[in-house]
């Protein structure tokens, strides 16, 4: 199991509901304010809020609040514990494929 596991878990609880991976995918965009990206959804602000909350405890955003106004951004790096842990998922025969597939790039590139 690796180290790494709980953060695993909670960054796909995180992103296990649709309205989480869309405001990731909003925020993959630009930092934005809490009103604007709870636009697009049709629930009240508290609810809205709530999701906001999971990502953020998940360490997937992060908020700054200046006066009234909260700006939410995605967290740098917060999806890289993902990569890595699908990175070890893959079987053996993947990585003998990769392998081959560099053995006949360098094989082409000493042709040319």
């Amino acid at each position: 199991m690796p180290k790494y596991r709980d953060e695993v878990d909670a960054v796909l609880r995180a992103l296990a509901d649709p309205t989480r991976r869309a405001v990731v995918e909003r925020l993959a965009l630009s930092p934005a304010v809490v009103s604007e990206l709870a636009e697009p959804f049709p629930m009240t602000l508290p609810s809205f809020v709530q999701h906001l909350g999971i990502l953020e405890d998940a360490g997937v955003i992060v908020s700054e609040k200046q006066g009234r106004v909260r700006t939410v951004s995605l967290r740098p790096g917060a999806l890289d514990v993902l990569q890595l842990w699908l990175g070890e998922q893959r079987t053996p025969a993947e990585h003998q494929a990769d392998r081959l597939g560099i053995h006949l790039a360098r094989a082409t590139q000493k042709e040319n």
